[in-house]
């Protein structure tokens, strides 16, 4: 893993609140696997502690959740922080295409899952586009939440739910005290 770009200034105000938490280490970490700037998209984005990061590296971010108080905090935060976020409400799971094919430079998606949506994540891509994705297993579940197997991964499936894109780093199991698998991927 890379250099951890931006996590040192983040912002004390933000830091540990209920509001704001910091960045996935996962996805700091993987920092020089992103591309330099352009459009990205925050996928179930909750509090938007990624939107924020990643606005704060050159973004141009969409970030979607469907809880409108996030949302709404969210936009509040970007507006007073001056940064370049679009915060909207999506329910990600009715079925009705939110993104278009060939859309994002970067696609960002931490603890979520909805297996339905892995076909267009994979196409909103452009070449060269690069997805971090990280979610719990069901190893998970032993250790407390999430404990629903809809939101658990199966042992090996993530890197198998990203094809055709090219895995440029991946891991399974026990990382910040939770079970999770985790990759970036390129499409190429």
């Amino acid at each position: 893993m890379g250099v951890v770009v931006g996590v040192d200034r983040w912002p004390r105000d933000c830091e540990g609140s209920a509001r704001m938490n910091r960045p996935s280490a996962w996805l700091t970490g993987n920092r020089d696997l992103l591309p330099a700037s352009g459009d990205s998209l925050d996928l179930a984005c909750g509090s938007g502690r990624h939107a924020v990061w990643l606005a704060e590296q050159g973004f141009r971010v969409l970030a979607v959740d469907r809880d409108a108080a996030a949302i709404k905090a969210l936009s509040d935060e970007a507006s007073r922080r001056g940064l370049s976020i679009s915060a909207e409400v999506v329910d990600l799971e009715n079925g009705r295409p939110f993104v278009q094919p060939d859309s994002f430079d970067l696609i960002v998606v931490v603890h979520y899952l909805h297996r339905p949506l892995f076909p267009s994540i994979v196409s909103a891509l452009r070449r060269g586009g690069v997805l971090v994705y990280e979610t719990f297993t069901r190893a998970q579940a032993a250790r407390g939440k999430p404990t629903n197997p809809a939101f658990l991964l199966e042992e090996g499936e993530l890197t198998s739910l990203v094809q055709p894109l090219e895995i440029l780093e991946s891991r399974e199991g026990d990382f910040e005290g939770r079970m999770v698998a985790s990759v970036v991927a390129i499409r190429r």
